[in-house]
């Protein structure tokens, strides 16, 4: 996959794509991220890409001209005459909430997903609106706070879409055993309504994870990790998966699969608060 960056400050990038996972797979040619400076697409002295703002107000805003130039320059035209495979994403404080099964639909391998993600970072007070309704396809925000620009935005997306990519992990069921893990319609429990498997989190959070030594700092592993029981661990493996969910999350338990047992842990712990 493609991944294409508008943005003022193009060096802002170099280290983050020097290390990890995303450096592997730009290394095998499973990713490519390419870094566009919008100041190349200005034509006076000073290579201005922004000016003050219609009406008044504080701030400064990103101009179209520039941006437009750029899009055009990789080949991006209007979303009224683009053929498919280009998406156009604006980052930016006003756009939807991202998630994970956003970052899902754009790497899936289909006919429908994007062969180029094209990422604006917004700036100042943002970016002339006419770029939004001419070219871009979403508006993205990472959360409910404001950055200083959207070059931390798009970096989240091009790690959070790239790991997803077929061969890009290590352990390709990586992807899927996480937090906010692809949510089935049904899951599958034993007798005693624990799931067979903990794989795949059903769009809850993940469960704790320990690794050696079995005491630090005078904290112990949980015994029931210890003692081989399979059984045991998927049980209490479940069951602070739920735990962590409704204290950290609570409002992803509204739309996970549960089952009774899961529905009755989370009432006695309810009782119990």
């Amino acid at each position: 996959m493609d991944f294409h960056i508008l943005t003022i400050f193009p060096g802002f990038f170099s280290g983050f794509l020097d290390h990890g996972i995303l450096r592997r797979a730009i290394d095998t040619n499973r990713v490519h991220v390419h870094l566009h400076d919008l100041r190349a697409f200005t034509h006076d002295r000073h290579s201005t890409v922004d000016d003050r703002p219609f009406g008044g107000g504080e701030g400064m805003v990103l101009k179209a001209e520039p941006i437009a130039e750029a899009l055009a320059a990789i080949d991006i035209a209007p979303k009224s005459a683009r053929e498919p495979g280009d998406i156009v994403i604006l980052l930016s404080a006003q756009g939807k909430s991202y998630s994970q099964p956003l970052a899902r639909r754009l790497a899936a391998p289909s006919a429908t997903a994007p062969r180029r993600i094209v990422l604006l970072c917004g700036r100042y007070e943002g970016v002339d609106e006419r770029i939004n309704d001419l070219y871009c396809d979403l508006e993205l925000s990472i959360g409910d706070y404001v950055l200083s620009g959207g070059e931390l935005a798009a970096a989240v997306i091009v790690d959070s879409v790239a790991r997803l990519l077929p061969g890009v992990l290590g352990n390709e069921a990586s992807g899927e055993f996480e937090s906010f893990g692809p949510v089935d319609d049904e899951i599958t429990t034993d007798i005693e309504g624990v799931p067979r498997s903990q794989h795949g989190s059903g769009g809850l959070l993940d469960y704790p994870h320990y690794t050696r030594p079995a005491d630090f700092a005078g904290l112990a592993v949980p015994e029931v990790l210890l003692n081989g029981d399979h059984q045991q661990i998927r049980r209490w493996r479940r069951e602070h998966q739920l735990l962590k969910t409704m204290r950290n999350r609570p409002e992803l338990l509204e739309r996970a699969p549960l089952s009774r047992t899961d529905r009755e842990f989370l009432a006695k712990i309810r009782q119990l608060d």
